[in-house]
C-alpha cells in the first residue's frame, strides 16, 4: 500500500556532524514528515530555512535553545519552529523527534511555541474518538488522536494529512486493501482519499497527526459527502 510505511524501514542518514540520524518518511509534496533521532550532546536540529516546522517528542528528554529561551523536553511535549529560526537541542541520553516540515507555510512572522499536549484538554471527534491539540501554525494543525477499540465509518477529509502511530495497534482500510497499525507505523492521507483506521485494541490507540491546510481535527465526510457528526 503506496500510503503506508514503517519507520524502522526508512533508511537513517546522517546530519549535523553524524550526531543527529535522519530517517524521511513521507515527502506529501507540501510537507514532510521525518524521523529525528539526536545522538547524546548538543546538536543544532536540521531544518529548512523556508519551512515552517512542527515538531513532537516520542523518546527521550533534554533541553531546546528555541527564540531565545531554553525549554525542557519529554515525551508528549510538541515545538512549533517558524521558517527563518534555528534550534539547538541538548541531551544526555538521546531524543527522537517526529517532524514535519511545511513547504510553502502561509502567514507572517509568528513566535516559536511549546506545548506539553497532556496538559491540553481532549476535544471529541467522530465515532466517540478524542484529539487535543499540540504545537499549531496558520499553515498546519498537529493534533495527538485518541482513537478506542473498534472500527469507524468510512470517511475523508477535505486536508492532506500525514499520521504516526504512537500506541495500540489495528489495521489502516483504504479500497479494499489494509495495512497494519502499530507503534513506528506512518501513514498518508490525501486529501478526499476514502480509508478507516480500526483499532483491534485491547487498548486505546493513539496517533499523532498533521495536516494542512489548518482546521479542526474534528471536520471528516462520509464517502457521499455528507459531514460526520460526533
Amino acid at each position: 500500500m503506496d500510503n503506508w510505511l514503517d519507520a524502522a524501514d526508512a533508511v537513517a542518514e546522517r546530519a549535523n556532524g553524524e550526531r543527529v540520524s535522519v530517517r524521511r518518511l513521507f515527502d506529501a509534496g507540501r510537507f514532510s514528515q521525518r524521523l529525528l533521532e539526536f545522538a547524546p550532546g548538543r546538536s543544532r536540529a536540521p531544518s529548512e530555512e523556508s519551512a515552517d516546522e512542527v515538531l513532537y517528542v516520542l523518546e527521550g528528554e533534554g533541553t531546546l535553545e528555541l527564540g531565545g529561551a531554553t525549554h525542557p523536553l519529554a515525551p508528549g511535549v510538541a515545538v512549533y519552529v517558524p521558517r527563518g529560526f534555528t534550534s539547538t537541542l541538548e541531551t544526555a541520553a538521546g531524543v527522537t523527534l517526529l517532524s514535519v516540515l511545511v513547504h510553502e507555510p502561509v502567514g507572517g512572522e509568528a513566535r516559536p511555541e511549546v506545548v506539553d499536549v497532556a496538559d491540553t484538554n481532549a476535544q471529541n471527534a467522530t465515532a466517540g474518538r478524542q484529539f487535543a491539540l499540540g504545537a499549531c501554525c496558520e499553515s498546519a494543525t498537529q493534533f495527538v488522536g485518541y482513537i478506542p477499540v473498534g472500527r469507524a465509518p468510512e470517511h475523508f477529509h477535505t486536508y492532506d494529512e500525514v499520521v504516526y502511530v504512537l500506541q495500540g495497534e489495528g489495521l489502516l482500510h483504504i479500497g479494499g486493501e489494509t495495512a497494519p497499525l502499530r507503534p513506528g507505523a506512518c501513514v498518508h492521507l490525501p486529501a478526499r482519499l476514502v480509508h478507516c483506521l480500526e483499532n483491534t485494541g485491547p487498548g486505546e490507540m493513539h496517533v499523532l497527526g498533521v495536516f494542512r491546510p489548518a482546521g479542526s481535527p474534528a471536520e471528516a465526510y462520509y464517502p457521499d459527502g455528507t459531514r460526520a457528526i460526533y
